[in-house]
């Protein structure tokens, strides 16, 4: 017990011996400077020096520009730049996407490549009647708000997208004598009008423009979306009037009639009438004489 206590004395009293150090002129032996240390205060501030150095290290690699000098680290301006890029390049795909499967669909249309169902405009007429006996047409407080609502919407609608269904009408795009009827067995989902050239060829109903180019079969042709899932399209034509993204109303010249494709045999148009990806006869909706 004695020697243990003997010997953390001896330990305390080497720590806390006073020592000092002094600066002297080496030519004169002049004391310019001197300090009085033990061996505690000198570990101290050895210690607190190395945590304040380390503590400035991390500060300045941390928190200042100078981190990107250091192998390992990239810029700030870097990471943003890559995360806008990655955004844009994720949103880009999307819209690569959407627009593949759109055209996918036009090609489909262009090409007759889809299964065809053949309406018949007196059962879709018949099948739309409801006996009045059967529908309770006075209006509750819900559907009056609902109507009040719903008119204060459309009265600033520029495309008119509210228009009812029933009063939606077709317009013959040409008068003419058809040559070739639709024929579902044949694969010939349109109807050939025969008209004199440069005759004006006219919007069936208002839409926009979503095709409107030159291919070799065909020639000028365009496409037009109209509302209720329509798409009418217009083939062999000697011009076009209008390009992709116009909107049109019904009536309104889109082409002059011609000649022009490798399947074409004299001046008529092809006309076709799309509903949800499915060719219909246009001669159950329009009258072309």
């Amino acid at each position: 017990m004695e020697e243990k206590k003997k010997e953390s004395k001896k330990i305390k009293r080497k720590l806390l011996d006073k020592y000092r150090l002094v600066i002297l002129n080496e030519n004169t032996f002049e004391e310019r400077l001197s300090f009085k240390l033990t061996r505690l205060n000198v570990f101290v501030l050895a210690s607190i020096s190395v945590i304040v150095l380390i503590t400035a290290t991390y500060a300045l690699i941390a928190f200042t520009p100078l981190r990107e000098y250091i192998p390992g680290y990239s810029s700030t301006k870097l990471k943003k730049k890559a995360i806008e890029l990655n955004y844009k390049t994720d949103s880009l795909q999307q819209v690569i996407s959407m627009n593949e499967r759109y055209y996918s669909s036009i090609k489909k249309v262009l090409q007759g490549d889809v299964s065809a169902t053949d309406f018949n405009k007196d059962s879709i007429i018949e099948a739309a009647k409801l006996e009045i006996s059967e529908v309770d047409l006075n209006p509750n407080l819900e559907d009056s708000l609902l109507r009040q609502k719903v008119d204060k919407e459309d009265k600033y609608n520029l495309f008119e997208s509210a228009t009812s269904a029933a009063n939606f009408v077709l317009f013959p795009p040409v008068n003419g004598t058809i040559s070739e009827p639709y024929n579902l067995k044949e694969k010939h989902y349109a109807v050939d009008v025969v008209v004199a050239k440069d005759a004006p060829i006219k919007a069936t109903a208002d839409g926009i423009v979503i095709f409107a180019e030159w291919t070799t079969s065909t020639g000028h042709v365009i496409i037009i979306e109209h509302s209720y899932g329509l798409i009418s399209v217009y083939k062999h034509n000697a011009a076009l009037t209008k390009t992709q993204g116009d909107l049109v109303k019904a009536g309104e010249v889109i082409a002059t009639a011609g000649s022009s494709g490798e399947l074409s045999t004299g001046p008529h148009l092809h006309f076709e009438l799309w509903n949800d990806g499915y060719p219909i006869n246009p001669t159950n909706f329009i009258d072309f004489k």
